[in-house]
Order: structure tokens, then C-alpha cells, then sequence
């Protein structure tokens, strides 16, 4: 903060010595240049700003573009005349004016894709392990459930796992709540990063990298995802919704353990503890380990203790699954009185 207003007095310093220069004596015009210094401090401390948020890679070869861009620009100026000429037409100025800002403005694109791609694209071909497996950036939600260091442990996460700043800064507020629930969620997921930081199968990054004008952190991390390309890791329905729509991987914990829920099969016998009563009458209700809803119908005799049951349908919901199931003893007195039928 004192070096960025000791650049402005140095900027208005600047200004009134060139107010000076043009003043012949003049106060007013020294002013003038005092104004003008700081306004041009102001823009360069703002662009340094939004620099900070920009990928080295992408800043320096921007940077390099846009040098040669205007060297390139000077020369055509030197070769038509437009720098250095007498003449200063309409058609010259026009001309000087689309030169210097046109070639300089391609030049940054061009350098500025170069390092979001061509950056990218080169570190893949020599087959580093850290480009050759996409970038994964922790959500908040997925740090506090904890599921992810036991995929870390198994060995089904590869690769580098990035954490942002704002990401642990968020965890940091949730840690330090005066609501005991939230301050006891926070200090679980500082807890689970220090493991996975002890893992050595995995990597775990911290990064700098924040988007100052940008409020949300689920829309940061959207933004540090597009940045790097990388996989969104999470459990976050809402955040999986919107990064979808926009472009980012994402890789949902819960999904997962849905996908690797055991298949029940209509027909298929079950042991079951029927739990409580369902819904409709005489409906028990059971649970499987995975926490799968077991409907178990004309049950209610039978709740609090353990029976077989046949599944009869499977109804799969975005919600979950819930598997409908009979009685097994029942199912079969029902066959054995239509066979003697």
C-alpha cells in the first residue's frame, strides 16, 4: 500500500516537472500535469491490479506479442513514411492511428492465445505428468464431506489437486463460526487437506489465483476451472448445474457413489431390518447400507426385526434410488395358493 502511493507522488512529481517544461511559467498548466500524472498512475497501479490475475504464462507471452507487435508496427511506419514524413494528412494520421493500434492489438491476442494454448498444447507433447492429467480444483463442500481422501488413498484420483486461496479462506471463516455445526464442518475440512497433503500418491497445490471482482466462490471457482483448464471436483448440485452450462468438467463425488451403488434386480432376494412404518398402509420401510430406501409392502407386523424380501420394482430418482419389495414368505404362499388354483 506505501509503495503504490509513493508511485502516485512520484506520477504527480512527474506530471508537474513535464507541467514545468511546457508551462513558461504558467501555475495553472502545473496543475494540469500534476492531475494528469496521478491519473496515469492510477491506470497503471490498475492494471497491474488485474494483471495479478492473469497465468504468468499467458501474461509474459501477451507481453512478448504485443513488443513485437509494435516494433513491427514501427517499421511500417518508417517504410511508408508515416513516421518521420512531412506530410500529415488526413489519410497519413488515419493510417498511423490504425497501424499503431491495430498490429499492437493483434499481437497481444496472438500472444496471449499462444500462452493459454500453445503453452498448454507444448507441455502435453513432452508428456509431463502434471499436463498430461487434468488440473482438479477442490470445492469447499467436497473438502468437508471428506469421501475425497479415501478416493486419494485407493488411488482412483491421479494427478495434481489445486486448492485456491479463496477456497481455504472460506473453510478458514466456516472454522472460526460461532455456530458450533459450522465451526465443527470447517475444522473437518482443514483436517482432511492436512491429510491429503500427507498422501504421496497425490499432490496438492495451493494457488494465488483470485478474481477480486468476482463475489461468489462458486463462480471463482468456475472462473480458475476456465483459467486452467482443470476438473471442478465437488458435491455441490447447484455448482455441477451451473458449471455444466458454462463449459467446466466436473466431477461429482455423489454421482460416483451412485454409479457404484450394488444392482437389485426385480426377482432378486434381500435381507432387510424393516426400520419404521412407510407412507401407505402397512408399508415398512428398510434401508440398505449404501443408505438406499427398501419399501417393504404389508410389513408392519414385521418392523424391527429382519426378513427376507423378494424386489419387485426399481424406481431410480434424481434423488436416488428406491427399491419396492415384498415379503418373501408371503410372495410364496401367494404362488402356492394360485398353483393350486
Amino acid at each position: 500500500m506505501v509503495l503504490r502511493a509513493m508511485f502516485l507522488v512520484v506520477g504527480m512529481m512527474l506530471g508537474m516537472s513535464l507541467g514545468w517544461s511546457l508551462s513558461d511559467g504558467q501555475t495553472e498548466i502545473l496543475g494540469i500535469g500534476a492531475v494528469i500524472g496521478v491519473v496515469v498512475g492510477i491506470c497503471i497501479l490498475v492494471a497491474e491490479q488485474r494483471l495479478q490475475a492473469v497465468p504468468l504464462p499467458v501474461a509474459l507471452w501477451g507481453g512478448v506479442g504485443l513488443v513485437v507487435s509494435l516494433l513491427i508496427a514501427g517499421l511500417i511506419g518508417l517504410s511508408t513514411g508515416l513516421i518521420g514524413g512531412s506530410e500529415h494528412s488526413v489519410f497519413s494520421l488515419l493510417a498511423t492511428l490504425i497501424i499503431f493500434l491495430g498490429v499492437p492489438y493483434w499481437g497481444l491476442s496472438m500472444g496471449r492465445r499462444f500462452g493459454e494454448e500453445g503453452w498448454v498444447d507444448a507441455d502435453s507433447a513432452s508428456g509431463s505428468p502434471d499436463t498430461t492429467l487434468k488440473l482438479k480444483l477442490l470445492d469447499t463442500s467436497v473438502i468437508i464431506d471428506g469421501r475425497i481422501a479415501d478416493l486419494c488413498d485407493t488411488g482412483f484420483i491421479e494427478g495434481t489437486l489445486i486448492v485456491p486461496h479463496f477456497i481455504l479462506q472460506e473453510l478458514q471463516h466456516i472454522s472460526d463460526s460461532s455456530d458450533g455445526l459450522k465451526r465443527a464442518r470447517g475444522r473437518r475440512g482443514l483436517d482432511i487437506l492436512n491429510v491429503l497433503q500427507k498422501m504421496n500418491n497425490i499432490q496438492v497445490k495451493l494457488v494465488e489465483d483470485d478474481f477480486p471482482h468476482v463475489k461468489e466462490v462458486d463462480t471463482k471457482l468456475i472462473e480458475l476451472g476456465k483459467q486452467m483448464n482443470g476438473k471442478v471436483l465437488t458435491n455441490d448440485f447447484n455448482l455441477n448445474k451451473v458449471a455444466g452450462i458454462q463449459g467446466v468438467e466436473v466431477l461429482n463425488i455423489n454421482d460416483l457413489c451412485n454409479a457404484l451403488k450394488p444392482v437389485v434386480l426385480p426377482g432378486e432376494t434381500i435381507r432387510v431390518f424393516v426400520l419404521k412404518e412407510g407412507k401407505e398402509s402397512g408399508q415398512g420401510v428398510a434401508y440398505l447400507d449404501d443408505g438406499t430406501m427398501v419399501v417393504v409392502d404389508h410389513a408392519r407386523t414385521s418392523i424391527g426385526k429382519t426378513v427376507d424380501v423378494i424386489v419387485t420394482s426399481v424406481l431410480q430418482t434424481s434423488a436416488g434410488r428406491m427399491i419396492f419389495t415384498r415379503i418373501k414368505e408371503e410372495k410364496e404362499c401367494e404362488e402356492l395358493s394360485l398353483a393350486r388354483v
